[in-house]
């Protein structure tokens, strides 16, 4: 993994940006995995900013996010297809057919976790997959456990990752949904390039054991070490509890 720290959450979010935007550039019809959730949220308005200004060009792009909450339809505010409209993609000129969001109210959750896998493979695979960090250490939601699942699927939601989305449900535990489709993490490992971004003291420890510690099921985020291209982003109160330092 290659670690970069920055000063502030802010600041990591404005150099993702260019990243991305440089990424865009030299390949205007990239496939980009995207998160929901708090930790890209500056990102995404930075994205915004770039675009407003005629720096990034998203019309031939084509994006993926990673997980829905089951039985939540995409035009409830709580959705996670209204948060990527909130945040970015009513914003820039993505495309809406190039767009893609699991449907949480598909009447077959596996047919519909199948369809998604063979849309990413249609579209060519994720070039460049972009993922937040849970304090449990999830990425999208595939949580700790005894055994992963490798491909896209239907996730139990753990107790922790319930509150700390509790944010779109009214701050009350009992109204987010038990259940969320998910990447499953083989499925985020074909990616060409992986970047996670953490933020946060709340963070520090999980970051710790996500760059240091095995390779396990029950922090899904190290399977990251296993893959050729991560870079793992950082703001210095994140990294602060590496053994390097930050």
């Amino acid at each position: 993994m290659r670690i970069r720290v920055f000063e502030t959450a802010a600041a990591l979010a404005r150099a993702l940006a260019r990243d991305v935007a440089a990424s865009v550039a030299a390949n205007p019809s990239i496939v980009l995995g995207l998160p929901a959730g708090r930790t890209p949220v500056r990102l995404y308005a930075e994205l915004v900013r770039l675009c407003r200004l005629g720096r990034v060009d998203f019309s031939r792009v084509t994006t993926f996010n990673l997980d829905e909450f089951v039985g939540i339809p995409s035009g409830d505010p709580r959705s996670y297809h209204a948060f990527m409209r909130r945040h970015l993609v009513d914003h820039v000129n993505l495309r809406s057919s190039r767009v893609h969001v699991l449907d949480g109210t598909a009447p077959d959750a596996v047919r519909e976790c199948a369809r998604y896998e063979r849309a990413i493979e249609r579209g060519g695979g994720i070039d460049l997959q972009l993922l937040g960090l849970g304090v449990n250490g999830h990425v999208g939601f595939n949580e700790p456990g005894p055994a992963m699942i490798a491909r896209t699927h239907c996730a139990r939601l753990s107790r922790a990752t319930r509150r700390a989305n509790t944010g779109l449900f009214g701050s009350r535990p009992s109204a987010v949904p038990r259940e969320a489709l998910s990447v499953g993490m083989a499925t985020i490992l074909h990616a060409s390039r992986i970047v996670l971004m953490a933020t946060g003291a709340r963070k520090a420890a999980c970051v710790r054991r996500m760059v240091e510690g095995p390779v396990t099921p029950r922090l899904p985020a190290s399977f990251l070490q296993l893959h050729p291209n991560t870079e793992v982003w950082l703001d210095r109160a994140s990294a602060s509890r590496l053994s390097t330092g930050p």
